[in-house]
Protein backbone atom coordinates (compact mmCIF):
# COMPACT_ATOMS: atom_id res chain seq x y z
CA UNK A 1 0.00 0.00 0.00
CA UNK A 2 2.72 2.46 0.95
CA UNK A 3 4.39 1.61 -2.35
CA UNK A 4 1.20 2.22 -4.59
CA UNK A 5 1.17 5.58 -2.84
CA UNK A 6 4.20 6.88 -3.39
CA UNK A 7 4.08 5.68 -7.44
CA UNK A 8 0.76 7.52 -7.36
CA UNK A 9 2.26 11.09 -5.54
CA UNK A 10 5.23 10.58 -8.21
CA UNK A 11 2.90 10.23 -10.89
CA UNK A 12 1.04 13.34 -9.66
CA UNK A 13 4.34 15.36 -9.66
CA UNK A 14 5.41 14.19 -12.86
CA UNK A 15 1.83 15.08 -14.45
CA UNK A 16 2.75 18.97 -12.96
CA UNK A 17 5.98 18.97 -14.98
CA UNK A 18 4.80 17.54 -18.33
CA UNK A 19 1.81 19.41 -18.79
CA UNK A 20 -0.36 16.52 -19.27
CA UNK A 21 -4.60 16.52 -18.42
CA UNK A 22 -3.78 16.26 -14.77
CA UNK A 23 -2.33 19.96 -14.46
CA UNK A 24 -5.23 21.41 -16.26
CA UNK A 25 -8.56 20.67 -13.53
CA UNK A 26 -8.88 23.42 -11.54
CA UNK A 27 -10.60 23.19 -8.31
CA UNK A 28 -13.00 25.53 -7.55
CA UNK A 29 -15.07 25.33 -4.23
CA UNK A 30 -15.55 21.62 -4.78
CA UNK A 31 -16.23 21.90 -8.36
CA UNK A 32 -13.36 20.81 -11.09
CA UNK A 33 -13.50 22.68 -14.54
CA UNK A 34 -10.94 20.84 -16.44
CA UNK A 35 -9.17 22.57 -20.25
CA UNK A 36 -7.38 24.28 -22.39
CA UNK A 37 -6.92 27.75 -23.08
CA UNK A 38 -6.74 28.17 -27.40
CA UNK A 39 -5.48 31.35 -28.54
CA UNK A 40 -5.16 32.74 -32.38
CA UNK A 41 -1.40 34.22 -32.56
CA UNK A 42 -2.26 36.35 -35.53
CA UNK A 43 2.00 37.22 -35.72
CA UNK A 44 3.50 34.07 -36.03
CA UNK A 45 0.33 32.30 -37.70
CA UNK A 46 -0.35 29.60 -34.99
CA UNK A 47 -3.07 28.36 -32.41
CA UNK A 48 -1.39 28.31 -28.97
CA UNK A 49 -2.39 25.42 -26.43
CA UNK A 50 -2.22 27.24 -23.15
CA UNK A 51 -2.17 24.98 -19.68
CA UNK A 52 -4.22 28.13 -17.41
CA UNK A 53 -3.05 26.24 -14.05
CA UNK A 54 0.59 26.20 -14.85
CA UNK A 55 0.27 29.80 -16.58
CA UNK A 56 2.17 28.75 -19.62
CA UNK A 57 1.65 28.24 -23.32
CA UNK A 58 2.42 24.76 -23.35
CA UNK A 59 2.50 23.97 -27.57
CA UNK A 60 1.79 26.19 -30.43
CA UNK A 61 0.20 24.39 -34.13
CA UNK A 62 1.22 26.48 -37.64
CA UNK A 63 -2.20 27.29 -39.13
CA UNK A 64 -0.47 26.96 -42.52
CA UNK A 65 -2.25 30.00 -43.77
CA UNK A 66 -2.71 34.19 -43.78
CA UNK A 67 -3.87 34.90 -40.92
CA UNK A 68 -6.59 33.00 -38.89
CA UNK A 69 -8.07 35.78 -36.47
CA UNK A 70 -10.38 33.67 -34.37
CA UNK A 71 -10.88 29.66 -33.00
CA UNK A 72 -13.22 27.70 -31.51
CA UNK A 73 -12.97 23.99 -29.92
CA UNK A 74 -15.34 21.22 -30.49
CA UNK A 75 -17.38 20.23 -27.75
CA UNK A 76 -15.33 17.69 -26.68
CA UNK A 77 -11.89 19.58 -26.61
CA UNK A 78 -10.24 17.18 -29.40
CA UNK A 79 -10.66 19.86 -32.38
CA UNK A 80 -10.10 23.34 -33.10
CA UNK A 81 -11.50 25.30 -35.87
CA UNK A 82 -9.54 28.04 -36.92
CA UNK A 83 -11.02 30.21 -40.07
CA UNK A 84 -8.20 31.80 -42.61
CA UNK A 85 -9.49 35.54 -43.05
CA UNK A 86 -6.74 37.16 -44.67
CA UNK A 87 -3.56 40.01 -44.30
CA UNK A 88 -5.90 43.20 -42.92
CA UNK A 89 -8.45 44.20 -40.45
CA UNK A 90 -12.24 43.92 -41.10
CA UNK A 91 -13.18 46.10 -44.61
CA UNK A 92 -9.65 46.89 -45.33
CA UNK A 93 -7.63 46.02 -48.56
CA UNK A 94 -5.85 42.69 -48.49
CA UNK A 95 -5.45 39.38 -48.77
CA UNK A 96 -9.32 36.94 -49.21
CA UNK A 97 -9.12 33.95 -47.40
CA UNK A 98 -11.22 30.88 -48.54
CA UNK A 99 -10.00 28.13 -45.84
CA UNK A 100 -11.05 26.63 -42.49
CA UNK A 101 -8.40 24.75 -40.87
CA UNK A 102 -9.05 21.82 -38.60
CA UNK A 103 -6.40 20.87 -35.64
CA UNK A 104 -6.46 17.89 -33.68
CA UNK A 105 -5.05 19.01 -30.02
CA UNK A 106 -3.46 16.09 -28.67
CA UNK A 107 -1.63 15.26 -32.11
CA UNK A 108 -1.27 19.19 -32.50
CA UNK A 109 -1.09 19.33 -36.22
CA UNK A 110 -3.80 20.11 -39.11
CA UNK A 111 -5.37 17.14 -40.24
CA UNK A 112 -8.52 19.22 -42.74
CA UNK A 113 -9.37 21.92 -44.57
CA UNK A 114 -12.53 23.30 -45.37
CA UNK A 115 -12.30 25.04 -48.66
CA UNK A 116 -14.82 27.17 -49.14
CA UNK A 117 -14.23 27.36 -52.80
CA UNK A 118 -13.37 31.08 -53.13
CA UNK A 119 -12.32 33.91 -51.46
CA UNK A 120 -14.74 34.91 -48.69
CA UNK A 121 -13.24 36.15 -45.90
CA UNK A 122 -14.37 33.71 -42.82
CA UNK A 123 -13.81 35.33 -39.50
CA UNK A 124 -15.66 34.19 -36.47
CA UNK A 125 -16.59 30.44 -35.77
CA UNK A 126 -19.19 29.55 -33.40
CA UNK A 127 -20.10 25.65 -32.47
CA UNK A 128 -24.58 25.31 -32.97
CA UNK A 129 -25.30 24.38 -28.90
CA UNK A 130 -28.08 22.03 -30.08
CA UNK A 131 -27.15 20.70 -33.72
CA UNK A 132 -23.22 20.57 -33.37
CA UNK A 133 -22.90 22.69 -36.77
CA UNK A 134 -19.93 24.55 -37.20
CA UNK A 135 -21.24 28.53 -37.84
CA UNK A 136 -18.16 30.86 -39.78
CA UNK A 137 -19.26 34.53 -40.53
CA UNK A 138 -18.15 35.11 -44.43
CA UNK A 139 -17.90 38.62 -44.66
CA UNK A 140 -17.47 38.68 -48.63
CA UNK A 141 -20.45 37.03 -48.97
CA UNK A 142 -22.66 39.28 -46.37
CA UNK A 143 -23.52 35.39 -45.04
CA UNK A 144 -22.68 32.40 -42.56
CA UNK A 145 -21.52 29.92 -43.73
CA UNK A 146 -22.67 26.28 -42.10
CA UNK A 147 -20.29 23.71 -41.89
CA UNK A 148 -21.05 19.63 -41.10
CA UNK A 149 -17.81 19.29 -38.74
CA UNK A 150 -18.15 15.41 -39.33
CA UNK A 151 -17.56 15.43 -42.71
CA UNK A 152 -16.00 19.20 -43.54
CA UNK A 153 -18.71 19.82 -46.12
CA UNK A 154 -21.23 22.85 -46.65
CA UNK A 155 -24.32 22.60 -45.63
CA UNK A 156 -25.95 25.83 -45.70
CA UNK A 157 -25.48 29.24 -46.41
CA UNK A 158 -27.25 31.98 -44.29
CA UNK A 159 -27.24 35.88 -45.32
CA UNK A 160 -27.05 38.44 -43.10
CA UNK A 161 -28.76 41.52 -45.29
CA UNK A 162 -25.19 43.25 -44.50
CA UNK A 163 -21.69 43.91 -45.16
CA UNK A 164 -19.11 42.93 -42.71
CA UNK A 165 -20.53 40.37 -40.53
CA UNK A 166 -17.70 40.31 -38.35
CA UNK A 167 -18.43 38.41 -35.08
CA UNK A 168 -21.58 36.00 -34.44
CA UNK A 169 -23.32 35.14 -31.36
CA UNK A 170 -26.16 32.38 -31.11
CA UNK A 171 -28.81 31.79 -28.36
CA UNK A 172 -28.74 28.65 -25.86
CA UNK A 173 -31.50 27.11 -27.94
CA UNK A 174 -29.47 27.18 -31.41
CA UNK A 175 -32.76 29.07 -32.69
CA UNK A 176 -31.37 32.53 -33.72
CA UNK A 177 -27.98 33.90 -34.69
CA UNK A 178 -26.80 37.95 -33.93
CA UNK A 179 -24.13 39.14 -36.13
CA UNK A 180 -22.18 42.22 -35.62
CA UNK A 181 -21.55 44.57 -38.62
CA UNK A 182 -18.68 46.10 -38.63
CA UNK A 183 -19.18 49.00 -41.01
CA UNK A 184 -22.59 49.68 -41.29
CA UNK A 185 -22.82 49.07 -38.01
CA UNK A 186 -25.68 47.12 -37.16
CA UNK A 187 -26.91 43.70 -36.09
CA UNK A 188 -28.28 40.96 -37.66
CA UNK A 189 -30.91 39.08 -36.31
CA UNK A 190 -30.42 35.41 -37.79
CA UNK A 191 -33.50 32.21 -37.71
CA UNK A 192 -30.72 29.85 -38.03
CA UNK A 193 -33.15 27.39 -38.72
CA UNK A 194 -35.08 28.86 -41.40
CA UNK A 195 -32.19 30.22 -42.92
CA UNK A 196 -33.24 33.58 -43.36
CA UNK A 197 -32.72 37.61 -41.73
CA UNK A 198 -35.50 38.27 -39.14
CA UNK A 199 -34.25 42.31 -38.92
CA UNK A 200 -31.74 44.77 -39.28
CA UNK A 201 -30.94 46.90 -36.26
CA UNK A 202 -29.39 50.15 -36.65
CA UNK A 203 -26.55 50.53 -33.68
CA UNK A 204 -23.87 53.40 -34.44
CA UNK A 205 -21.65 54.23 -37.03
CA UNK A 206 -19.26 52.00 -36.82
CA UNK A 207 -19.63 48.46 -34.52
CA UNK A 208 -17.45 45.49 -32.88
CA UNK A 209 -17.97 42.54 -31.04
CA UNK A 210 -21.12 40.57 -30.18
CA UNK A 211 -22.42 38.59 -27.03
CA UNK A 212 -25.45 37.35 -25.48
CA UNK A 213 -26.64 37.22 -21.78
CA UNK A 214 -27.05 34.13 -20.40
CA UNK A 215 -30.85 34.49 -20.33
CA UNK A 216 -30.31 35.00 -24.32
CA UNK A 217 -32.35 38.30 -23.38
CA UNK A 218 -29.81 40.77 -24.01
CA UNK A 219 -27.16 42.08 -27.20
CA UNK A 220 -24.14 43.41 -26.46
CA UNK A 221 -22.07 45.02 -29.50
CA UNK A 222 -19.31 47.99 -28.62
CA UNK A 223 -19.38 51.15 -30.23
CA UNK A 224 -16.21 52.22 -32.05
CA UNK A 225 -16.94 55.94 -32.19
CA UNK A 226 -17.90 56.31 -28.54
CA UNK A 227 -16.93 54.75 -25.04
CA UNK A 228 -20.66 53.20 -24.96
CA UNK A 229 -21.60 49.64 -25.00
CA UNK A 230 -25.31 49.02 -27.03
CA UNK A 231 -27.68 46.97 -25.44
CA UNK A 232 -30.42 45.27 -27.39
CA UNK A 233 -33.63 43.77 -26.63
CA UNK A 234 -33.55 40.37 -28.39
CA UNK A 235 -37.16 40.01 -27.68
CA UNK A 236 -37.79 43.27 -29.69
CA UNK A 237 -34.95 43.27 -31.88
CA UNK A 238 -34.84 46.76 -30.87
CA UNK A 239 -32.17 48.99 -29.22
CA UNK A 240 -32.73 48.93 -25.40
CA UNK A 241 -30.25 51.16 -23.87
CA UNK A 242 -26.56 52.12 -23.75
CA UNK A 243 -24.17 51.56 -20.67
CA UNK A 244 -21.18 53.87 -20.46
CA UNK A 245 -17.95 53.08 -20.80
CA UNK A 246 -14.45 54.26 -19.08
CA UNK A 247 -13.23 54.01 -22.57
CA UNK A 248 -13.87 52.19 -26.19
CA UNK A 249 -15.15 48.70 -26.11
CA UNK A 250 -14.15 45.73 -27.97
CA UNK A 251 -14.89 41.71 -26.97
CA UNK A 252 -17.56 40.56 -24.25
CA UNK A 253 -18.58 37.77 -22.29
CA UNK A 254 -20.94 37.23 -19.74
CA UNK A 255 -20.06 35.31 -16.62
CA UNK A 256 -22.12 32.22 -16.50
CA UNK A 257 -24.20 32.97 -12.64
CA UNK A 258 -25.44 35.62 -15.50
CA UNK A 259 -24.62 38.27 -12.77
CA UNK A 260 -21.67 40.41 -14.81
CA UNK A 261 -20.51 40.64 -18.26
CA UNK A 262 -16.77 41.57 -18.75
CA UNK A 263 -15.76 44.02 -21.64
CA UNK A 264 -12.44 44.52 -22.53
CA UNK A 265 -11.57 48.20 -23.20
CA UNK A 266 -9.36 48.41 -26.19
CA UNK A 267 -8.80 52.31 -25.86
CA UNK A 268 -7.32 52.31 -22.40
CA UNK A 269 -5.92 48.85 -21.48
CA UNK A 270 -8.20 48.15 -19.14
CA UNK A 271 -11.35 45.51 -18.23
CA UNK A 272 -14.82 46.51 -17.04
CA UNK A 273 -17.43 44.61 -15.42
CA UNK A 274 -20.97 45.48 -15.90
CA UNK A 275 -23.52 44.19 -12.87
CA UNK A 276 -26.55 43.53 -15.33
CA UNK A 277 -28.90 44.07 -12.66
CA UNK A 278 -28.05 48.00 -12.54
CA UNK A 279 -26.08 47.76 -16.41
CA UNK A 280 -23.70 49.74 -15.09
CA UNK A 281 -19.30 49.35 -14.75
CA UNK A 282 -18.84 48.58 -10.96
CA UNK A 283 -14.88 47.10 -11.38
CA UNK A 284 -11.99 48.11 -13.83
CA UNK A 285 -8.78 46.67 -14.00
CA UNK A 286 -5.46 47.35 -15.56
CA UNK A 287 -4.51 45.14 -18.21
CA UNK A 288 -1.55 44.89 -21.09
CA UNK A 289 -1.82 46.97 -24.18
CA UNK A 290 -4.64 46.54 -27.19
CA UNK A 291 -6.98 44.01 -24.74
CA UNK A 292 -9.27 42.03 -27.61
CA UNK A 293 -12.04 39.21 -26.63
CA UNK A 294 -12.59 37.98 -23.22
CA UNK A 295 -13.68 33.82 -22.62
CA UNK A 296 -15.03 33.12 -18.69
CA UNK A 297 -14.00 29.65 -17.83
CA UNK A 298 -16.86 27.42 -17.51
CA UNK A 299 -17.41 27.44 -13.82
CA UNK A 300 -16.85 31.26 -13.91
CA UNK A 301 -14.23 31.57 -11.53
CA UNK A 302 -11.49 33.04 -14.02
CA UNK A 303 -12.15 34.89 -17.19
CA UNK A 304 -9.17 35.55 -20.51
CA UNK A 305 -8.82 38.47 -21.73
CA UNK A 306 -6.18 38.86 -24.79
CA UNK A 307 -3.94 41.30 -25.13
CA UNK A 308 -2.79 41.66 -29.17
CA UNK A 309 0.35 44.70 -28.41
CA UNK A 310 1.63 42.75 -26.09
CA UNK A 311 1.34 39.15 -26.52
CA UNK A 312 -0.07 38.17 -23.46
CA UNK A 313 -3.36 37.13 -21.72
CA UNK A 314 -4.69 38.64 -18.15
CA UNK A 315 -6.07 35.98 -15.97
CA UNK A 316 -8.37 37.89 -13.84
CA UNK A 317 -10.03 36.29 -10.28
CA UNK A 318 -13.96 37.07 -11.43
CA UNK A 319 -14.42 36.88 -7.51
CA UNK A 320 -12.39 39.68 -6.08
CA UNK A 321 -12.05 41.58 -9.95
CA UNK A 322 -8.02 41.50 -9.93
CA UNK A 323 -5.66 40.44 -12.51
CA UNK A 324 -4.19 37.07 -10.69
CA UNK A 325 -1.18 36.66 -13.55
CA UNK A 326 -0.13 37.54 -16.83
CA UNK A 327 0.44 34.52 -19.23
CA UNK A 328 3.02 34.71 -22.60
CA UNK A 329 1.38 33.78 -25.67
CA UNK A 330 2.61 34.48 -28.88
CA UNK A 331 2.37 37.90 -31.59
CA UNK A 332 -0.94 39.70 -32.43
CA UNK A 333 -2.54 37.55 -29.67
CA UNK A 334 -6.72 37.65 -30.21
CA UNK A 335 -9.11 34.80 -30.71
CA UNK A 336 -10.11 32.82 -27.81
CA UNK A 337 -11.69 29.52 -26.99
CA UNK A 338 -11.92 27.05 -23.74
CA UNK A 339 -11.83 23.35 -24.77
CA UNK A 340 -12.55 20.97 -22.27
CA UNK A 341 -10.21 17.87 -21.62
CA UNK A 342 -11.30 15.02 -19.42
Amino acid sequence: MKQKLLSLLLWVALAGLTGSPAVNAVETGGATSRGMLLVANKGDQTVGIIDPVAGRMIATVPEDGVTGHEVVASPDGRRAFVPIFGNSGVGKPGTDGRLVRVIDLEKRQIVGTVDLGKPMRPHCAVIGPKNGLLYVTTELENSVTVIDPGTLQVVATIPTGQPESHMLAITRDGRRGFTANVGPGTVSVLDLEAKKVLAVIPVCKTTQRIALSVDDRWVFTSDQTKPQLAVIDAKTNGLSTWIELPGLGYGTAPTPDGRWLIVALVSVNKVAAIDFATMKVMHTMDVPRAPQEVVVRPDGGEAYVSCDASRQIAVIDVKNWKVKKLIDAGPGADGLAWAVTK
